[in-house]
Formats: C-alpha cells, sequence, structure tokens
C-alpha cells in the first residue's frame, strides 16, 4: 500500500513538474494539424513577437506571485508610465530619456506598492487593485481620455525594428526571462523569494528582511511592466489612456498560473511562465485562424485559468 501511494506521488511530481511542457507540445500539434502554415518560421516569430509585451509583464508577475503576492495594477500602470515616457519624448526629443523616465515611473509606483503591502500589512489584492484604479484615473486625466502620440521616430525603432530578420521586442523577451531565471536561481534575494511565498514567518524568524525582499519583488514587477511599456509605446508611437495595457492583469495571471506557478506562492518557475506565454499566444493565433470572434477570448483564458489551478492541486 505505501509502495502505491510513494509511486502515485512520485507520477503527481513528475506531471507537475513536466504538465506545462506537455501541454505545450500539445497545443503545438493541434494547431499544426489545424493549419499547414502553422508552424512556418514566419508565423512562429510572429506569435513570440506578439506576446514579447505581456510576456515581459508575465516575468514580473511570477516574481510578486512566487512571494506569496499579486499586482492587478501591471496594466493600468503600463499605460500611466508608457505616458510618461512619450511626453518626455516628445518634451526631450530624445529616445533614451523618453526609456529611463519609463521605467523610472515605474519603479516609483513598484515601490509604492511595495511599501504599502510590506510596511502597512495591507493584503496585495487591495494595494495594487487600488493602484489600478488610481493610475488608470491619472492617465485618462492627463490625456482627456484620450490618446497621447510620441514624436521621433527613431523611438520607434525599439518595437519596429530588426536584427537577423528577428524583431528587437523577442530579444527583449529572451534577455529579460534569462535575466530574472539567473536572479531567481542563482542569488540570495531569488532564494529569499521562494522562502517567503513557501512560509513567510519561518522566513523572517530566519533573520531575513522580508519587508525589503517583497518591496524589491515589486519594484521589480514594474520595472519589467516599464521595459514592456517601452515596447509598446514604441511599437505605436502611441499610448491609448483607455485601452493600452487593458486586460493584461488577467493575461499575465493566466500565463503564470498556466506555467504552473502556484498562486499562494513558493513554487513556480520563470520557464514555466516562458511557455505559458507562447501557450496564449498560440491560442490567440489558433482562435484567429479559425475565425472564432475575438470576444471569445476572454472565456478562453477564464477557462484556462480555472482548468490550470484544479490541474496544480494535489489532493
Amino acid at each position: 500500500m505505501q509502495t502505491s501511494l510513494s509511486t502515485r506521488q512520485r507520477i503527481l511530481d513528475r506531471w507537475h513538474q513536466y504538465s506545462v511542457l506537455i501541454a505545450f507540445v500539445l497545443i503545438c500539434i493541434i494547431a499544426s494539424v489545424l493549419n499547414d502554415n502553422f508552424l512556418s518560421g514566419t508565423n512562429v516569430l510572429n506569435i513570440v513577437r506578439q506576446t514579447s509585451i505581456i510576456g515581459i509583464v508575465a516575468l514580473g508577475q511570477t516574481v510578486v506571485i512566487l512571494s506569496g503576492g499579486f499586482d492587478l495594477s501591471v496594466g493600468s500602470v503600463l499605460a500611466l508610465v508608457g505616458a510618461v515616457g512619450l511626453m518626455t519624448l516628445n518634451a526631450s526629443l530624445s529616445p533614451a530619456l523618453a526609456v529611463l523616465a519609463t521605467i523610472g515611473a515605474a519603479l516609483v509606483i513598484g515601490a509604492v506598492n511595495g511599501v504599502i503591502v510590506a510596511k502597512g500589512k495591507i493584503a496585495p489584492f487591495i494595494v495594487t487593485l487600488g493602484m489600478m484604479a488610481t493610475a488608470r484615473s491619472v492617465v485618462l486625466y492627463r490625456t482627456h481620455g484620450g490618446s497621447i502620440s510620441g514624436h521621433g521616430l527613431s523611438y520607434t525603432n525599439i518595437a519596429n525594428g530588426q536584427w537577423l530578420g528577428i524583431s528587437y521586442p523577442i530579444y527583449l523577451l529572451v534577455a529579460c526571462t534569462l535575466l530574472i531565471w539567473v536572479l531567481l536561481r542563482k542569488t540570495r534575494f531569488g532564494r529569499y523569494i521562494y522562502a517567503i511565498g513557501s512560509n513567510e514567518k519561518a522566513t523572517l524568524l530566519s533573520a531575513v528582511r522580508v519587508d525589503r525582499v517583497k518591496i524589491g519583488a515589486y519594484m521589480l514587477c514594474s520595472a519589467l511592466v516599464g521595459v514592456a511599456a517601452v515596447i509598446e509605446s514604441s511599437r505605436l508611437n502611441a499610448i491609448s489612456s483607455s485601452s493600452s495595457g487593458l486586460s493584461y492583469e488577467l493575461d499575465s495571471i493566466a500565463a503564470v498560473v498556466i506555467g504552473g506557478t502556484r498562486l499562494n506562492g513558493g513554487q513556480g518557475s520563470i520557464w514555466g511562465t516562458f511557455l505559458g506565454v507562447l501557450i496564449l499566444g498560440i491560442l490567440n493565433n489558433m482562435i484567429n485562424l479559425m475565425n472564432v470572434s475575438p470576444y471569445l477570448q476572454g472565456l478562453v483564458k477564464g477557462m484556462i485559468i480555472i482548468i490550470a489551478v484544479l490541474l496544480q492541486r494535489k489532493d
């Protein structure tokens, strides 16, 4: 009896370890059967390019969720800091200053979120929900409910330029993924993130500055949102106060959950999130190729989140 239980446990452990990879392979096979052009180099690169923005946001969301938190403000913050970047671009005509302003503003917002969560002892859900409403309101007020455009063609090259036939956003997505993987797996900060998500009280008793680590997690998440905002504002040379970043909260959380990261923190991987992002991109691509109404994409993502959480249950 005990042997059968241990065997079952090993099978479950292997399933939780490789389920996202299995799902990714199966979805690729189904998509290639439904459409002959799915595996073409152009279509594959197009999918990765289209998912680069939400992919970078999802990387930051992963760090926060691993620490036992949430960030529901990522979409609204992207719109706000993207607008800050374009205003800086218009005032200075310097793409470098625009990028620095975008990421700098994101870091400030991340620090505010982190301090209120860590020092104020307020639930991350409440804090980031409040920031979501605040950031969206500010950008709507500043743009009078419209959009803001940038001046300077060189800025648009960030998202629309290519090297060796591959768009710059793809390089940024891969670079950010590698950077966060190294940070989580090879540094003390990363070990503390996992420890806090697994057992915050025990980590605190181990003389770890939990507050600082949490603040760092939210700042890192917002910094990545800033990078995503640079790509989005550069791609369109504009930021819409009402539609930019809309539903990115759902998309990023969906990618994280699909990738196998537990919503209560402490377990998950960056590469799982990377595959989760690609799975969402493939599903969106399949919906478009099959001429399914785009209004059903939210239904698909919602069901995927529920199914992924159910599959993560160990009992």
